[in-house]
């Protein structure tokens, strides 16, 4: 399709076509008002974005020259002194308390989990979205939470005797009765150790409330689980994905006008609450559609409605990259973050004038994650951008709720300064390990050979990291305001570590933590209920902050004696996971897949695992730990791999035994070219060769 031009911008036809056809009517916005308002905040924006993104480089580059000066082993109080006297560290504001209004409890009161799933995606952010309830016996039947596995054959009642014994003592553990086991109840009224806990029934069902959350006990004597239960459980619903990230960002694979109308519809869909997919399952066409909101009836006669549906968060892109849907007066593409700021806070407006049948946001919030800011002065940008984005659209100031990824080393290091820059639209901190790692990483390329990747978490930065966050999330207010969050649980296959491993994140004073699918946000649910989060925020909020200096230890090798095997392990672990991850993501637009490890470990892995594991190996290329041989004839061993383990997708094009494909080369680029890369980021190579192809295949 051509560009058609509209107040000076040239914007994809199918991109004019959807904004104006779609997203306009119902909202009292005339089509030359939008682009005039769109052209204006570009106007004033760009020449803004381009010169922070020419700091970042010229911050880089002395940071660069500063390690090439001062070879290892680093003189901290030296490398302090250079950072401040750089602007890279600021100075710390004087005490303040962040004050966002009208943030939803999901994000401000209440402690659970937090999906993040891919927005090219309809079926993904229907599952999602309606994960806010989950079966705890389903989740507990089909994994690996209770050991071994269902015996084919229909239901397998030795296995299902397991999962019921499991679920009682869930319920023993958070909502203990007064004076029995669960597995002792009669199916009367429950009498609970906390009698203000049971708050409802839906039916016959009994609904019960603890730390924010809730547990709904499904009676039904007729369902084959119910029949064998002298109270005739049938089943125990628990409260579990509180909120959704629906994400732009580091899960997709956008690179063009026709990419970002897809994901622009998904997310209007899901505005507007009409979202639907239709699909086969079984041999059976299926249609999934949103949830509506769950009624109950109080303990006193009245009725109450709960969220059926998860609340909702966009995440745009960071500030780095441009995007072919829209050019600029001067021909250049227009910086992507502005273009999704503008579009998915003007499809918030139908969530917020009610033009669906169902709403999201109680509070009369938009909600828009943003990811990749380098240090306060780009979180400035982000609040002054969002400032203009509500003038436009005629919103009240701060009806824009932004969420901060403190995924960067400038942002963790400055972070209450970040934080000051959005203090009155600040709806979330959280942590992002991976890029938090690729970005350390890549600021302290010269400085020497990193540590293996594995090897990184037991390191002093990463404690102090994931410490900082939360002690000055606290110390700036967020609790009870906004939600304070950790990363992702990379394995969805493995839930028994994860129920064993990730109760660490409610343990740490986060209020939320990410997981990879609505099974296992039901799974991590049962953390919130062991640990009362906020209680647990009163308690860190006492400590001192880990110190800065902690912070700023950079994760090198020390005198580690790497045997060939140890060095040729970590090159094709990496070197999989790259492939494995880039040939869906250029062959087939997928931006986050499940590959298997160097030991047939599923992991989830996107463009920030993708970032660490490159950046890593341009690491070691560059300080002679592997030379660029070693580097080609692991990605051709490893290819060959990743082609066995796709033998079956009938979509897959395989990489041996030419290595000549698009995606071959984009893996390749990622390593040998990682040094050079801005931040160390993968899109520009991902892009440009996903465009590539596109272009190829006409």
């Amino acid at each position: 399709m051509g560009m058609r031009e509209l107040a000076g911008l040239k914007v994809a036809e199918e991109l004019a076509d959807f904004i104006e056809a779609q997203v306009l009517p119902g909202l009292d916005i005339d089509a030359a008002a939008f682009w005039s308002g769109a052209a204006d905040i570009f106007s004033r924006f760009v020449p803004r974005n381009r010169e922070l993104l020419q700091k970042r480089q010229a911050i880089q580059s002395k940071i660069d020259a500063w390690h090439r000066e001062n070879p290892a082993p680093i003189n901290a109080d030296a490398y302090r002194a250079f950072l401040t006297d750089l602007g890279y560290l600021v100075p710390e504001p004087d005490a303040f308390s962040v004050n966002p209004q009208n943030v939803d409890p999901e994000l401000a009161q209440i402690a659970g989990p937090q999906l993040v799933v891919p927005v090219l995606n309809a079926r993904f952010l229907l599952n999602a979205a309606n994960a806010r309830w989950g079966s705890l016996y389903d989740a507990l039947y089909g994994t690996d939470a209770i050991p071994g596995a269902p015996k084919p054959g229909g239901y397998d009642e030795e296995r299902g005797a397991m999962v019921i014994d499991w679920g009682r003592q869930f319920l023993d553990r958070a909502v203990p009765l007064e004076d029995q086991l669960w597995s002792n109840w009669d199916g009367s009224e429950p009498k609970l150790k906390a009698p203000a806990q049971l708050v409802g029934r839906n039916g016959k069902n009994w609904l019960i409330r603890h730390n924010g959350l809730h547990v709904e006990i499904v009676i039904d004597p007729d369902h084959p689980v119910g029949a064998g239960d002298k109270a005739g459980v049938a089943d125990i619903v628990l409260e579990s994905a509180i909120s959704t990230i629906c994400d732009f960002e580091d899960s997709v694979a956008a690179v063009d006008a026709e990419d970002k109308v897809l994901g622009y519809s998904n997310w209007l869909g899901l505005m507007k609450g009409d979202l639907r997919e239709t699909f086969m399952k079984g041999g059976e066409e299926m249609t999934r559609t949103l949830n509506p909101d769950r009624e109950y009836v109080g303990l006193d006669g009245e009725s109450f409605t709960l969220p059926g549906r998860s609340l909702l968060l966009a995440r745009n892109v960071g500030h780095l990259m441009t995007t072919p849907a829209v050019h600029l007066p001067d021909g250049n593409e227009a910086p992507e973050g502005i273009l999704d700021a503008i579009v998915t806070a003007t499809i918030g407006c139908h969530d917020l004038k009610r033009t669906g049948t169902l709403s999201n946001s109680r509070e009369g919030s938009i909600y828009l994650v943003k990811p990749k800011m380098h240090g306060p002065e780009e979180c400035a940008l982000t609040n002054d951008l969002f400032d203009a984005v509500e003038d436009m659209l005629g919103l009240a100031r701060h009806t824009i709720k932004v969420g901060v990824m403190d995924e960067e080393r400038r942002t963790s290091a400055n972070l209450a300064a970040c934080i000051h820059a959005v203090r009155d639209r600040i709806m979330f901190i959280n942590t992002g390990f991976l890029d938090r790692t690729g970005d350390e990483i890549h600021t302290a390329m010269r400085a020497g050979a990193m540590k293996r990747k594995g090897a990184m978490k037991e390191t002093p930065w990463i404690a102090a990291y994931e410490d900082r966050n939360v002690q000055i999330g606290l110390a700036c207010g967020l609790s009870g305001k906004a939600q304070i969050g950790k990363g992702m649980w990379a394995m969805p296959d493995r839930m028994a570590d994860m129920l064993a491993e990730k109760i660490g994140h409610p343990r740490s004073g986060a209020n939320t933590a990410w997981v990879p699918s609505p099974t296992a946000a039901t799974l991590h649910a049962t953390h919130y209920h062991m640990v009362d989060v906020f209680a647990r925020q009163d308690e860190r909020a006492k400590e001192a902050i880990a110190p800065l200096s902690d912070l700023l230890t950079i994760p090198l090798h020390r005198g580690e004696n790497w045997s060939p095997d140890e060095i040729r392990a970590e090159l094709e672990n990496n070197a999989q996971g790259i492939l494995g991850y880039v040939v869906r993501w250029v062959d087939q637009g997928v931006g986050c897949s499940k590959v298997p490890n160097i030991d047939d470990v599923g992991l989830m892995e996107d463009r920030a695992t993708c970032r660490i594991s490159a950046q890593a190996l341009a690491n070691w290329l560059h300080h002679g730990v592997i030379s660029e041989e070693q580097v080609t004839a692991a990605l051709k061993k490893m290819a060959a791999v990743v082609d066995r383990q796709n033998a079956g997708d009938p979509l897959y094009q395989p990489m041996a035994p030419g290595f000549d494909g698009i995606a071959f080369q984009a893996a390749s680029d990622l390593v040998l070219k990682g040094r050079v890369q801005p931040s160390g980021y993968t899109e520009p190579v991902l892009h440009a060769r996903r465009l590539e192809l596109k272009a190829a295949q006409g």
